[in-house]
């Protein structure tokens, strides 16, 4: 077990980073910054665990947690870049701002983490980790942007082992799906989870033994590590095993399907209520004014009555007023 270290986790409030909290905060000495959007519920992990709110999609995101670590610690023995989180969809849209916030999250945020540690160093040893995905070796249909920005992580992680300083240790993890929040998080509406499936808590115990063993990479599927075996020497093998992922979505395009074709129906419901409440209070409307038109003239019309009434007695006045 890792002890003694100085620690950033990001995406520590759920998934893999959660579980990962759980096993670093119980390494005598360890300190840990676990970064998430929202901390609420990591209060009371411990004395050693400093819960801190802050969304790393953004450059001055980065730069706040890597302040409030130095601020903290000092030196930051393991810098975790966890976060990140899915879209699980047939990417037959246009929007750049949705791609953009998934990159920015996925590839963005740790390629720059990386450049932002190396400087805090400063020749000192440390410790880089990522989660990448299975999915950054092998894209999988319904999670297409996705894929691409984890694909985009692992070239990163490739390349930069060739440039990097001898104090720097990278270790990555490659997990497969994963049974956590990341699928409520993919998709409001439910779909079915690709093969395999594991353990969140099995998935972080083996990049924590990964990370203190010095490994470069983790990979906690053995199914995964014979499946690309099999796969590059019989092709076929991966061509059978995307058509079955590939039917997954094409059920969830039709419950998509019938969860929309259902919310209209529901909407055209809500319309045309809308439409009976609006002619009856049009109607209701009517009948007020119709009401206070006709109270209008009956008081009108008492009024005249009225007013006649008293002229006639003011003539008759008069009349007694003069004949005297």
């Amino acid at each position: 077990m890792l002890e003694n270290k100085t620690i950033v986790l990001t995406g520590a409030s759920s998934g893999i980073g959660l579980s990962v909290l759980k096993l670093l905060k119980e390494g005598r000495g360890n300190r840990i910054l676990a970064v998430a959007r929202h901390v609420d519920h990591l209060a009371g992990m411990g004395d050693n665990v400093i819960p801190f709110a802050c969304d790393i999609s953004t450059r001055e995101g980065v730069d706040t947690v890597f302040a409030k670590g130095e601020e903290l610690f000092g030196k930051i023995d393991i810098f975790y870049a966890n976060a990140g989180f899915p879209y699980y969809e047939e990417f037959n849209y246009t929007d750049w701002d949705r791609v953009d916030a998934m990159f920015r999250t996925n590839t963005i945020s740790p390629i720059y983490t990386y450049a932002k540690y190396i400087r805090h160093l400063g020749g000192r040893p440390g410790i880089l980790a990522y989660t990448i995905s299975a999915i950054g070796e092998m894209a999988m249909p319904g999670y297409a942007i996705y894929s691409a920005s984890k694909f985009a992580m692992n070239g990163f992680q490739q390349a930069i082992r060739l440039e990097k300083p001898e104090n720097l240790q990278i270790t990555c993890l490659y997990p497969v799906a994963t049974d956590t929040n990341f699928f409520k998080v993919a998709n409001s509406v439910e779909f079915e989870k690709p093969f395999p499936v594991q353990d969140p808590d099995h998935v972080a115990k083996k990049m924590v033994e990964g990370i203190e063993k010095g490994a470069e990479r983790v990979s906690p599927s053995k199914l995964f590590g014979v499946a690309k075996v099999l796969m590059g020497v019989a092709p076929p093998v991966r061509t059978v095993y995307w058509n079955l992922e590939t039917a997954k979505l094409n059920r969830f395009k039709k419950r998509l399907a019938d969860v929309h074709e259902h919310i209209q129906k529901d909407v055209q419901v809500i319309e045309e209520k809308r439409q009976e409440v609006r002619q009856a209070v049009a109607e209701k409307r009517q009948e007020v004014h119709q009401a206070l038109s006709e109270t209008e003239q009956a008081a009108r019309r008492d009024l005249e009555q009225k007013a006649a009434h008293i002229r006639e007695e003011f003539e008759e006045i008069k009349d007694k007023i003069h004949g005297n």
